[in-house]
This record gives structure tokens, sequence and C-alpha cells, in this order.
């Protein structure tokens, strides 16, 4: 490791196959806790380059507990985190509101590392059990359209970084990798990135593969539709700037999507949205999220449709239902 890292303190970069031996090293705790800190903290000096990147993520596949729901035509919708805004948990709600309209949803996630609450910590703390084999994975999407893929159980790799990213409390390029290692393999993907370079790398890495996505970026850094200004939404088909009215809402502010001081706020206002007491700015971000994940599909008519989808989802309990089907069993 010392010789990898004096190379890459040289301002190098890794080649795919490079990247890819060196993370499956670590997995194999090859590596004392100060060498593998100091590989992650090369990664928050500068972006990571589009071949470290692929070759990061085909290490984690390749070590991933296989994953078989018996379909593909599934929806992730997911964020990079670490944007520091402490927003409520935006994307795990716009899951279930997708799973409310009857779209089959894998949602892969994780404990927060550098915010309070991740979804998974909102979903433990709401009394969902963690899944960690494909039938029972099977049986939430068969009750509820929705299964959880809690990702320290499907990627032992990350086990041995865990503590180090929590130490660190900063977004590392394991935020980064999250949401590309999906062991379901989503046919559809919705991207929130905090950041435009790593945007850029992700459109170059995802247009090389079948599958569908959309990445999304608010202008004023966070790593989803946040409302609070514009946003910068890519696709396979290119890319285009949409304002808060383009997307039939109005701006809203940072603190009306606050995510609260801790684990149990976060479950508090998770549950308050979905039993339908959420307050305007709270539904409006999350129903456009749902909407552009939703379009994202190309199934559901264009966004006007989706949000008639999405609506009715939350306003009729079956987002609830959803949730409620997966943790009452």
């Amino acid at each position: 490791m010392k010789e990898i890292l004096q190379y890459l303190f040289n301002h190098q970069t890794l080649t795919k196959a490079e990247a890819k031996a060196i993370l499956i090293e670590i997995s194999q705790n090859k590596f004392n806790e100060s060498e593998v800190i100091s590989f992650i903290t090369v990664f928050l000096m500068r972006t990571i380059t589009l071949e470290e990147l692929e070759g990061f993520r085909e290490a984690l596949l390749q070590l991933a507990k296989p994953v078989d729901l018996g379909t593909k035509d599934l929806v992730d919708i997911v964020g990079t985190g670490g944007d520091g805004k402490n927003t409520f948990n935006i994307s795990t709600l716009a899951s279930f509101i997708v799973a409310g309209t009857g779209q089959k949803v894998a949602k892969q996630g994780n404990y927060g590392a550098s915010s309070i609450s991740g979804s998974s910590n909102v979903l433990e703390e709401l009394g969902y059990k963690f899944k960690d084999n494909s039938e029972d994975l099977k049986t939430d999407l068969e009750k509820g359209n929705i299964c959880f893929l809690h990702a320290p159980l499907f990627h032992p790799a990350l086990k041995s970084v865990a503590p180090l990213r929590k130490q660190l409390g900063l977004k590392t390029f394991f935020n980064i990798l999250g949401p590309l290692v999906n062991p379901a393999r989503p046919d559809f993907t919705m991207i929130g990135v905090a950041n435009l370079e790593i945007a850029r790398v992700y459109q170059y890495l995802l247009q090389k593969q079948k599958s569908e996505f959309m990445l999304v970026h608010a202008l004023d850094g966070y790593d989803e539709i946040s409302l609070t200004g514009d946003t910068k939404i890519f696709s396979k088909i290119g890319e285009k700037i949409y304002s808060a009215e383009d997307l039939k809402f109005k701006n809203i502010s940072p603190e009306s999507i606050f995510g609260g001081e801790t684990k149990e706020d976060a479950a508090k206002l998770f549950i308050n949205i979905l039993e339908g007491n959420g307050t305007e700015e709270q539904n409006s971000v999350v129903l456009a999220n749902a909407s552009i994940a939703l379009e994202n599909t190309g199934k559901y008519g264009n966004y006007d449709d989706c949000m008639t989808l999405a609506k009715e989802s939350l306003e009729s309990g079956k987002a609830l239902k959803s949730l409620r089907s997966i943790i009452n069993d």
C-alpha cells in the first residue's frame, strides 16, 4: 500500500484494473487502518476518475452477495449523500410513493455516514427488520411493491471500512459508489448527486449500460430535487435545467425540508408525511422526486401523468400501506 499511496500522492491516478484489485484487497483486510484512511483521503482531495469508479464498482459487485428478485423491472431512488444539507429522508419517502403506485422498488440504503439519519436508520427506527436473502426480499416485494437492501448485509467488503467512514464523518468515494452497486441490478435508477463533476463521471459510466438512469442535481448543492432552486437532470438523451415551476411547484426554503436533530425526529417526520400530515413543502419535494423516478421508467406517460399517480399514492394512503405491509409481518 505504501507504494500505491506514494504513487497517488504524486498526482497519479489508478487504472480500472488497479482500482478493482486494491478495493478487493481492502475488503480482505490486507492493510492497516492508517493505510486505508490515507487511501480514502486521496479521493477527498480530488475527483475520482471514470476508470477508478469503474474499477471500484466492479470490485463491489463481484464481492456482493447475489440477489435474485425474479425481475429487473425495478426502480431504485438513491442519493450519494454527503451534501451536508441534513434534509429529511426524501429519496426513501419517494420510494414508498412509487411503490404505492404499483411500480416495484428495490431500494438500497445504509446508515448515515455523514448525516443524522440515513435510510437504514429511519426504517430501523420505524420497526423494519433488515432482510439478508432473496426469498425474504421477494416476500416484501410481493406484499408492498418494495424491498429494502441494507447495504452492509449485501456488501461484506464495506464492513471493514464502515467504522473508518463513521470516524471520518465525511463524504468519501464509498458514498459515490453506493448508488451504483445495488445487487438487485434494477432496470431504472434515479441517482441524486451533490456535485456536478461527479454527475459527469456518473453520466459517462451509466451511458455504457442498458438500464435507464436519471441523475438529479440541485444547483445549490442538494443530492436530490430540493425545490430550493433550479435542478439539473441528466438522462441518456441529454441534460436540462428545471425550475421549481417547471416541475409544477413553488420554490421552497431550505428550512422547510430540514430533517430534525435526531433519528427519532427523522422517523416521526417520515411517518407524519406518509400519514398525510406533511406540510405543503414536504409533500412537494417528495412528489417531485417520485414523479421524476416514475417518468424515468417510460411506462407511465409524461411528467404530469406521473405526478397524478404519485399524488394519488400519497393522498390515498397507498404509500403508507406499502410501508406498513413490510413492517407488520
